[in-house]
């Protein structure tokens, strides 16, 4: 880890943005930003493990920069909005479908994020439908496709995430078929369905533009309702469940593999290095929060606070964790034992004892914020980022690996369970499924029945295809890959999972 920062140092980081000829005006803006950012040292002793750990790779802050300014994930109150309109940005309350959508529009480029862009635009149907029931429909589909081009054209990431459903709503039939129409990487789409509220027809045809574009996945509504009690919550992002009229201060993770592999044993695992990472991750996301509250303006000036868009207490911290299954095979392999995760009983078993271990220190970790969640850090199914060669992401079992369908759903259920915060497993399957959308729905309902809370379907042979939660083009990853520059910032992310990881070696499923 580059600690300390020279002159020269930072012109030469500049001047290497500068003259990427991959990169836009826009993500190069962004990338120098980050780099001042960075001079800032992180919020933690010079002495701290971090550093330590970081080094060998057993921890990662996914490039949140050093000293964070704004909370990681915004999910704001857009219901409020839309009654009240805004004083810091001049809108008075919509009363027509273009004004709402424009009011959104505008709103969106003022919310904050990791990315730079909104990673949740809200519950669109729900948001919408008061506007579009009183709008000639023709006129209403014209309205919200050229909303959902706008998006998919000024919000270059396809972190950014919408939510539709548990009911069937006009609204929520139009932007349906106009994803199927348009193709759109931007934006990411959850329907959140729940079997007793989600009509069949609206979820196989929510299954079947999935099939299309990769396009809605599904949230299994009624087991996050479980746990979010009577807080509203939203999936932003990849498919991250958080408090709505708030977000996510911060998000880190563990490469737990890595902490295997720098163990002596499995004794030395449990008893050692596995808490000493915990407790150091514990501490640099305390620090962070503490820093993004206490030092920086947001909270005191920004307008999604004073206009009550957002509440300080609505706001988590996001304890991420990725390589369970090389994790648990390193472990018996210190045993002698060989078998392989996602097939092995021994080798589950192992995968359930360190997430019991996790679960049960984080719970003992009290932070001096996020009321929302009892002052306690949210556990969350991380997806992947760079350098993640040999290391899967979460807790999900390796491509090339798979076994059949209904034996993945089964060992899946074992470990969504773990995290409220967000957790996916995402199937490929081949041209047959297309047909018969009602079989995958089956299997859609069979896997939450199990104890599954986020499943996602595509086909094979698309172009869009999800990657470890967002969308890309395969087209746009090719073009990024020849040189050429491509506006979506996910295509760059999507590269290595795409080229390295085998994400297009994912197991094919037929119905």
């Amino acid at each position: 880890m580059e600690r300390f920062f020279t002159v020269d140092s930072v012109r030469d980081a500049v001047k290497d943005i500068q003259q990427d000829r991959a990169q836009t005006y826009e993500q190069q803006t962004y990338r120098l930003a980050k780099i001042a950012e960075n001079v800032m040292d992180y919020p933690v002793a010079e002495d701290d493990a971090f550093y330590e750990l970081y080094d060998k790779g057993e921890i990662c802050d996914l490039d949140e920069g050093h000293a964070p300014y704004a909370p990681r994930y915004i999910l704001p109150d857009y219901e409020k909005y839309l009654r009240e309109g805004s004083e810091f940005l001049r809108i008075d309350p919509p009363k027509t479908l273009i004004e709402a959508t424009t009011a959104l529009l505008i709103i969106y480029h003022h919310v904050p994020s990791v990315t730079r862009f909104p990673v949740y635009i809200g519950a669109l149907d729900d948001l919408l439908e008061p506007f579009v029931e009183k709008t000639d429909e023709d006129e209403a589909r014209a309205i919200l496709k050229s909303f959902l081009l706008q998006l998919d054209r000024t919000i270059d990431d396809s972190f950014c995430h919408a939510n539709i459903g548990p009911y069937e709503s006009k609204t929520g039939n139009m932007l349906l078929e106009l994803l199927a129409e348009l193709q759109l990487v931007t934006p990411n789409m959850t329907l959140l369905y729940d079997e007793e509220k989600t009509p069949d027809a609206f979820a196989e045809k929510a299954l079947k533009t999935s099939l299309v574009c990769a396009n809605p996945a599904f949230a299994n509504d009624r087991y996050y309702r479980s746990d979010f009690g009577e807080v509203d919550y939203g999936i932003a992002s990849c498919y991250n469940a958080l408090p709505k009229h708030g977000g996510a201060f911060t998000l880190s993770r563990l490469r737990l593999n890595k902490i295997a592999e720098g163990a002596e044993d499995v004794e030395g695992f449990f008893k050692e290095n596995l808490p000493r990472a915990i407790d150091t991750m514990l501490n640099l996301m305390e620090s962070k929060i503490r820093y993004l509250v206490e030092e920086t303006a947001f909270f005191d000036s920004n307008f999604l606070v004073t206009e009550d868009l957002i509440d300080l207490d609505n706001f988590v911290g996001l304890f991420g964790i990725v390589g369970l299954a090389e994790c648990t095979e390193v472990l018996l392999a210190y045993d002698g034992i060989e078998a392989r995760y996602g097939t092995d009983e021994v080798a589950d078993e192992m995968g359930t004892r360190v997430m019991d271990a996790i679960e049960a220190r984080i719970g003992e970790f009290q932070s001096a914020y996020s009321p929302v969640w009892n002052h306690r850090f949210m556990l969350h199914a991380q997806v992947g980022a760079a350098n993640d060669e040999g290391t899967t992401a979460a807790h999900r079992i390796p491509i090339g690996h798979e076994p059949d369908l209904y034996t993945h759903l089964r060992q899946a259920a074992k470990f969504q369970k773990y995290f409220p915060s967000g957790v996916g497993d995402h199937f490929p399957f081949d041209s047959t499924a297309k047909r018969n959308p009602k079989a995958v729905l089956d299997i859609f309902k069979g896997g939450f029945r199990l104890g599954n809370r986020y499943l996602s379907a595509y086909n094979e042979d698309g172009d869009l295809i999800r990657v470890t939660g967002y969308l890309v083009k395969k087209s746009d990853v090719e073009a990024f890959n020849s040189g050429k520059q491509v506006t979506y910032d996910t295509a760059q992310y999507a590269a290595d999972p795409l080229t390295k990881y085998g994400i297009l070696d994912r197991k094919v499923e037929g119905v």
